[in-house]
């Protein structure tokens, strides 16, 4: 048997950097996905991780993994337990003995989470183990989150603390405290990645839709509109701490008038929220309410420009989007990375063509995406 999770990436509608000063940002599952799929296997003794996307294969021996690994012993996977230190390092001693191409070795701590998060759910057990996605690595939208989700998903799965209706067919989901466990080992397996995570990414990533989230407090938004948003990845490269630490020189020097400008992102935040959670009677209605959301992404973008997080890249796709009459916003730290444009109900396919064109001239890459959606979900089949 062969079983197969995915988990989506996120954006950030409204509120990024003023979060981190403790107000209200909005966070949004899309759907664009990573998917893993895990058999495992009683024909050889390897645990083998196939990352399709950039070409690269590891094979470890289940041997040689419970010998580097052998206080992890036997599995808790009930039990969610931070990686030590001391761990890590048995960690990069498995992974320094692969042929890792010194161009990935910033995705190495991506293959840590991976084997700390096998072992401590499943222990030693050969598989084949697959990985793609959708989503761009460093761009903002949750790559990391939703690879440790849809990855600890697809182990809790094979192991004794879910009990899942193997039988169903299609994409089926967890219930809610399940979903909870899901969440807790994807936080492990991010703070491997980034140290200290905020837990926004994997939590939009196992429960979908929107949340809330202020001073560490997540809250679910309930979203009644079917919003599209065309992504479009600048790819330039951002530096998210020191893009964070200047925000908060700036507010050192500016108490009053920064302070005036966190709280009025804070409003467009729970604007937003409260918008998204409204029933449209009609077009005209649901057409009211994109334009609202329009005008606060475009004040948001305005705001997050005085605060000094834009950039010349970002600034090139709010000109073109603004061609075509369309609102834009960054989405995440700034700097680079990418960029938000609401596509309303009305617009044409044409239209969208021809912006995704237009964005592809400065080398910007684009892509459609529905905001709102499920969260983490999981498949099997039998045939394998």
């Amino acid at each position: 048997m062969e079983v197969t999770a995915r988990a989506p990436g996120k954006i950030i509608l409204a509120g990024e950097h003023a979060v981190v000063h403790g107000y209200t940002a909005v966070a949004s599952s899309i759907d664009l996905y990573t998917v893993f799929s895990i058999r495992l296997r009683s024909d050889d003794d390897t645990v083998k991780l196939k990352l399709n996307d950039i070409g690269l294969d590891f094979s470890w021996s289940v041997r040689r993994i419970k010998e580097v690994l052998s206080h992890l012993g036997s599995p808790f996977s009930s039990t969610p337990t931070s990686c030590s230190l001391e761990t890590i390092k048995s960690l990069a001693t498995l992974v320094d003995e692969q042929s890792f191409p010194e161009t990935k070795i910033g995705l190495a701590s991506g293959v840590y989470a991976f084997l700390w998060l096998y072992t401590s759910i499943l222990g030693f057990k050969p598989a084949t183990v697959t990985v793609s996605s959708e989503l761009p690595v460093g761009a903002g939208l949750g790559s990391s989150a939703a690879y440790c989700v849809s990855l600890s998903a697809a182990l809790l799965a094979l192991s004794d603390s879910v009990k899942l209706d193997v039988s169903q067919k299609g994409w089926s989901t967890f219930n809610e405290s399940e979903a909870e466990l899901v969440n807790k080992w994807a936080f492990e397996g991010e703070k491997i990645i980034h140290g200290k995570p905020s837990g926004v990414d994997n939590s939009v990533s196992t429960f979908g839709n929107v949340i809330k989230f202020k001073s560490g407090v997540m809250t679910g938004v309930n979203s009644n509109m079917p919003l599209r948003m065309l992504i479009t990845n600048t790819k330039v490269g951002r530096d998210t701490k020191a893009l964070v630490a200047n925000v908060s020189a700036r507010k050192s020097r500016h108490p009053d008038a920064m302070c005036s400008v966190l709280n009025a992102i804070e409003a467009i935040s729970d604007e937003w929220s409260t918008i998204i959670q409204s029933h449209a009677v009609d077009d005209l209605y649901l057409s009211a309410n994109e334009e609202k959301l329009g005008e606060l992404m475009e004040m948001n973008q305005g705001l997050l420009l005085s605060i000094g997080v834009s950039h010349a890249s970002i600034e090139n796709v709010l000109q073109t989007s603004m061609k075509y009459k369309l609102a834009s916003k960054l989405t995440g730290a700034g700097g680079g990375g990418c960029v938000l444009t609401l596509l309303p109900t009305h617009i044409s396919g044409e239209v969208i063509d021809k912006l995704v064109e237009e964005l592809g001239s400065f080398g910007f890459q684009s892509f459609t995406a529905g905001i709102g959606g499920k969260g983490v979900q999981i498949s099997f089949d039998h045939s394998s």
